[in-house]
């Protein structure tokens, strides 16, 4: 699990898949409301607490995005104002986004030419690329991977990249769009 400060109010925590299985969770189990789930989120938030060195209290809203490959991000943003005057008091508004997109982010321009003609080679075109904090980000969406294996194309841009912790909104609204669904096509072409 990795925490990380977005503001003085806001947090996100990420989980790696192998993470959620260390906490005997699973994607599926979080569209159901089990007992199980609570107490596994609220001892996340514990640990975040430790992380960040702040208590918690209050109405924290919390924002869940399920990635396909890379497991889950987790956005908390604490209310302002306390709406109790017990500090243990947590209570937690939950909405959950499910990601169907595989994000990818390499550190140098050569390794999305390595993985797009790799990628081309599979038969695959599509694939969008953003450009954002001195690295490039590959999003293969669903459709895009229809023909493939899942898990294989998993694995080859594992050699190149890592799976990103970032989510395609925040580079729509922040990054520079380098190619939108033809990446794989258009880097075979010119390189």
């Amino acid at each position: 699990m990795r925490v990380e400060r977005l503001s003085t109010h806001k947090f996100k925590i990420f989980l790696t898949s192998d993470d959620l299985m260390e906490r005997g969770l699973e994607k599926e189990e979080i569209w159901k409301d089990l007992p199980r789930v609570h107490q596994i989120f609220s001892d996340m938030m514990l640990e975040a607490q430790e992380e960040l060195g702040e208590e918690l209290a209050g109405v924290l809203t919390v924002q869940i995005y399920l990635l396909q490959a890379q497991g889950m991000l987790v956005v908390v943003t604490k209310s302002e104002e306390s709406s109790t005057d017990e500090d243990d008091f947590l209570e937690m508004k939950v909405t959950l986004d499910e990601h169907r997109e595989l994000m990818y982010r390499f550190e140098d321009i050569e390794d999305v030419i390595s993985v797009t003609k790799t990628l081309h080679r599979l038969g695959m075109t599509g694939g969008t690329l953003y450009s954002y904090d001195h690295s490039y980000y590959l999003i293969l969406e669903d459709f895009e991977l229809e023909d493939q294996e899942k898990d294989d194309v998993i694995a080859l841009l594992s050699e190149f990249g890592g799976a990103s912790t970032m989510t395609s909104v925040w580079l729509q609204e922040y990054g520079v769009r380098v190619a939108f669904r033809e990446t794989v096509e258009k880097f075979h072409s010119f390189f």
